[in-house]
């Protein structure tokens, strides 16, 4: 199973998106007839799953239980934040199936998807440095001036989710850098860049050896949900319906759970 993780590009950047990918989708079979894009390798359909960058881990491991079930289909992802792409799919990127991790980005694009389905949610916690050497206890410590904090962008489902739990406690937090997606705001964490960063709950288990997470109580925290969806463009309407729908079997919640993700 193919792995692509996109790194973020600036919106005038956006329309070189669509080349990045096509080879991707393609498969590299050379091809001139681009209608006939991720029609079969070896006998198998290709699907092209574009996901969450919070999902990177979790759809990796799902996609290998996915083609065991379903040896007629290889799942391919690439992974970016949400809001690129939105950008790449409005781009008319070849893709399968969408995967976002907030339901107003999926919301954005009715017009080019058919009905997604919530398929996970997920919380946010408090990233930290391993062993948490500046003590950071809650959601209050963020507004110290002398911690250096990193958060998502506001227009990134992590950052707004963040912007929502800190306003809701009316604090002010002045970021040293606001991230492209999750895993930028991780990064930043476990590299010793940030003493602390809001990250997803899963984002954080990913890197056990790397950071510590602080929990933030469900009254103050808020919850992400997760939908995917067929795109219209979808050259492969059946399977890539059966993917969405494969999502919210036992089977795939169970490695959806066991990567910490809540029931839908």
């Amino acid at each position: 199973m193919g792995t692509h993780v996109l790194t973020p590009r600036r919106a005038v950047a956006a329309l070189g998106a669509v080349a990045v990918l096509v080879p991707l989708a393609g498969c590299g079979s050379g091809r001139d007839d681009s209608s006939k894009r991720g029609a079969e390798k070896g006998g198998r359909t290709e699907l092209t799953v574009l996901g969450a960058a919070s999902l990177t881990d979790v759809f990796q491991a799902a996609g290998k239980v996915y083609e065991k079930e379903h040896p007629g289909t290889k799942v391919k992802f690439s992974f970016a934040g949400s809001q690129e792409l939105a950008a790449q799919v409005k781009q008319g990127v070849p893709a399968d199936v969408l995967a976002t991790a907030d339901t107003r980005t999926m919301d954005g694009l009715k017009g080019e998807t058919g009905k997604p389905a919530v398929f996970a949610r997920n919380r946010l916690v408090i990233a930290t440095g391993e062993g948490n050497p500046e003590r950071v206890k809650g959601l209050e410590d963020l507004s110290d001036s002398k911690l250096k904090v990193v958060l998502a962008a506001p227009e990134v489902p992590v950052g707004r989710y963040g912007k929502q739990v800190l306003d809701a406690q009316k604090l002010k937090v002045k970021p040293v850098s606001q991230e492209p997606n999750v895993r930028a705001v991780l990064s930043k964490v476990e590299l010793g860049e940030a003493d602390a960063g809001l990250v997803y709950k899963t984002d954080a288990a990913t890197a056990p050896k790397k950071v510590d997470s602080v929990d933030i109580p469900d009254s103050k925290n808020a919850i992400a949900s997760y939908p995917a969806a067929v795109l219209k463009n979808s050259e492969h309407q059946k399977e890539a319906a059966s993917f969405v729908k494969w999502l919210s079997t036992p089977k795939a919640q169970k490695v959806l759970r066991e990567a910490g993700f809540q029931h839908p």
